[in-house]
């Protein structure tokens, strides 16, 4: 139909579903913008997807914009001559980077006011750990993506060779303006942002082909992280200076620990619980099993007459103690495993009526089948 506008659906370009949380919504672009990032990503049409991730991410984000797209079906302004569906980020001069920036770390620098420069953002990340590797503090390597310097303008944001960075004419190179709203007080005065120059000073004559202008690029790096010995699962390390660069530092990484489940032991802090599943017949009489270890393989004695439940400390074969001094224990749990009647064999079976009439234990003796019980009743017995 003439003058009818079709949208993308934001909430499957985000994939997430309708009724999505806001930590999902941010989880999953955060996901979705470094996958289709310019710097990363330079297969055709991923620009443009970064921009729409963007542009839904826009709206999404807002409380007020997306209850008006769950209603209408589009962002507020959409369609309407002059209308910017993003509250003036969006139309003529919507910057997909803005966005970006702003959840991963902007430039920092005079956004807010010329208050000096800024440091860069932290970084937040995953590392899974397996039980050797806390148990011996080793160094890891996780993978991040940071926004470094621009090596092709190394930061001046300016095209090498080109026009150098003139003084923004609109806030004479403050960074900020000055305006004026009425109120029931009066007229109050503001300090905002530069419209012009967003806050930097300055604008740029012919920005850098490499970085747009921005001064840094998104670059995966693999960093170095020292685990504490005994370093458990929720905590937290800390590496100073490996976070995004900014003109007044560096940001640091925060690494969140997640442990490996390892196929035979459960942690308990720095104690690990193995459990032994024996027969009745070793339980009672006594015997040997193999119990694994963090060193391998080890030959532990089943005493006679151990009980379902009853615990055996192998001493110093757990994990050092995180936040003091020691080593904690591997624990081997007894569980006695009772055969199912159909895992019996006949010599089995006889075996252990013959025992329980030896200690007068009362069991059911052998029952005849429903076929040898059809067979009684038509030979009258």
């Amino acid at each position: 139909m003439p003058g009818v506008q079709t949208h993308m659906d934001y909430y499957e370009l985000l994939s997430v579903s309708r009724t999505a949380s806001a930590d999902e919504i941010k989880s999953s672009y955060r996901k979705l913008a470094l996958k289709y990032h310019p710097d990363r990503n330079k297969e055709p049409g991923a620009a443009e997807q970064f921009a729409r991730i963007n542009e839904a991410y826009a709206v999404l984000s807002d409380p007020e914009k997306r209850a008006h797209y769950d209603r209408f079906g589009s962002a507020p302004g959409a369609g309407m001559p002059g209308g910017d569906p993003f509250g003036g980020m969006g139309g003529v001069g919507f910057d997909p980077m803005d966005i970006f920036e702003q959840l991963f770390g902007g430039l920092g620098g005079a956004r807010g006011g010329r208050r000096g420069p800024a440091r860069g953002d932290d970084i937040e990340t995953e590392a899974r750990v397996t039980l050797l590797q806390a148990r011996a503090g080793e160094e890891i390597e996780v993978e991040v993506d940071r926004l470094t310097t621009c090596e092709h303008c190394h930061g001046g944001r300016t095209e090498p060779g080109g026009k150098p960075p003139r003084t923004c004419p609109t806030c004479g190179g403050m960074g900020a303006v000055r305006a004026q709203a009425r109120t029931i007080f009066g007229v109050v005065e503001t300090q905002q942002p530069c419209p012009t120059c967003r806050g930097e000073g300055q604008t740029i004559e012919e920005p850098c082909t490499v970085c747009k202008g921005r001064g840094r690029t998104l670059k995966a790096e693999r960093v170095s992280v020292k685990l504490p010995r005994g370093i458990d699962e929720g905590y937290r390390i800390r590496v100073a200076g490996r976070g995004h660069e900014g003109p007044g530092g560096n940001g640091d990484l925060y690494v969140h620990i997640e442990m490996e489940p390892h196929p035979d032991l459960r942690r308990e802090q720095e104690h690990l619980i193995y459990t032994a599943k024996i027969g009745f017949a070793k339980a009672t009489l006594g015997g040997e099993i193999t119990v694994p270890t963090l060193d391998g393989p080890q030959a532990v004695e089943v005493k006679a007459g151990t009980q379902h439940g009853e615990l055996h400390r192998l001493r110093g074969q757990g994990l050092p103690r995180l936040q003091g001094a020691g080593v904690g224990d591997l624990i081997v749990e007894y569980e006695i495993a009772v055969p199912k009647p159909g895992q019996l064999t006949p010599e089995a079976r006889e075996a252990l009526h013959a025992y329980a009439r030896a200690v007068g234990d009362e069991v059911n003796e052998h029952r005849e089948g429903f076929l040898g019980k059809v067979g009684k009743i038509f030979r009258g017995e």
